[in-house]
């Protein structure tokens, strides 16, 4: 089992994450479907700034908690083709990558993404 993360070792993570998406957001033009990859990127350096605001005020083990309901409450979008959805693409992107990086166990992952809405054909979230 990991260490458990302080504070300081998350938010040096997603700084670093912030970058990431902040590179891609310059790179977008160059990329097959450049609207969606910026969205994409938008939305992870979001929630990588999201998380960051509740981080400096919560304890760790709080901000994985919030993160957790964040991922629990994206609609289940996986399987569409790769330019739709890409704002909930890249929360969800963003959240798996936070995840990664606070070792969080694959099991509790895997168990906040079985609670999360489908899509119904009007491409909305609908309850479980």
């Amino acid at each position: 089992m990991r260490e458990p993360m302080t504070t300081d070792q998350i938010l040096q993570g997603l700084k670093h994450y912030r970058r990431i998406a902040r590179q891609d957001m310059l790179r977008a033009p160059e990329t097959p479907h450049p609207d969606a990859f910026l969205l994409h990127a938008e939305s992870r350096r979001e929630v990588y700034a999201e998380l960051s605001a509740h981080a400096g005020e919560h304890a760790p083990d709080e901000v994985i908690e919030y993160a957790l309901d964040l991922y629990r409450r994206l609609p289940f979008v996986t399987g569409t083709p790769e330019p739709d959805h890409a704002d909930v693409k890249g929360r969800e992107n963003a959240l798996e990558n936070f995840f990664l990086l606070v070792g969080l166990d694959p099991k509790t992952r895997r168990e906040a993404r079985s609670k999360r809405p489908r899509l119904d054909a009007a491409g909305t979230a609908a309850a479980n």
